[in-house]
């Protein structure tokens, strides 16, 4: 008799170590795989509130807003990771190479592309294009692939629903800078592709990823005009 009761004792002891030790892996795995985007917001609140940036709104107004012209573009806070095809949002901490020519049909091709920085749509054109039959650049990335696997460029534009009309988005291309000033920003359905497939005649650039942050509901389209 005792031994059946020890025998019992042990293996509801086992059992309950069993299920706890689950339950605070589950804990353990879930803080892990949302730190990169709690340590996005806390840095952005934090840059929001104790760091004046030189980031800050360049224009403010109705939308749209006209072709911006300036002699000289304001320094940059950072360097940029790459200049060959690159981008920098500094308000919203973005500093990603960006992969040339990414078919955004093809769920293998785009998502082997997002795993290395931003993508570039093929077919739209590169920043700096002004007198070609569409100067629309068009860059997508995630807000968040998998967030237990969450990485360095898995959340890159995670903050992006923070632009506002007036915010700088800095992008490089075969090592020239080229800026661009948002003028829109609008949630759409998962399906609406107008903004990747209309040509555009002014030079802009069209940053898309999804919302809310890591989920397929919805897209986000940021709209900027080129700094000539």
């Amino acid at each position: 008799m005792i031994m059946e009761r020890r025998k019992r004792f042990w293996i509801f002891l086992a059992l309950r170590t069993a299920a706890n030790a689950l339950i605070i892996t589950g804990v353990v795995l879930s803080f892990l795989s949302f730190t990169p985007f709690i340590k996005q917001e806390i840095w952005y609140w934090w840059k929001s509130h104790f760091i004046t940036s030189s980031t800050s709104s360049d224009q403010a107004g109705a939308n749209p807003i006209p072709p911006v012209k300036t002699e000289t573009l304001p320094p940059l806070g950072v360097k940029a990771v790459n200049t060959d095809f690159g981008i920098v949002i500094e308000k919203v901490d973005v500093n990603a190479p960006v992969v040339a020519n990414v078919d955004p049909s093809n769920y293998q091709a785009y998502i082997a592309a997002l795993s290395k920085g931003a993508a570039h749509a093929r077919g739209t054109a590169f920043p700096g294009s002004t007198k070609a039959d569409n100067n629309n650049v068009f860059i997508f990335a995630h807000s968040a692939a998998d967030p237990l696997f969450a990485h360095r460029y898995n959340s890159v534009f995670y903050l992006l629903r923070k632009l506002e009309v007036g915010d700088r988005v800095t992008t490089f291309y075969q090592g020239k800078r080229y800026d661009y000033i948002v003028f829109d920003k609008k949630i759409v359905q998962a399906n609406d592709t107008r903004y990747l497939s209309e040509p555009s005649k002014e030079p802009i650039l069209t940053l898309q990823t999804c919302d809310p942050p890591g989920s397929s509901l919805r897209r986000l389209i940021v709209t900027a005009n080129l700094v000539q």
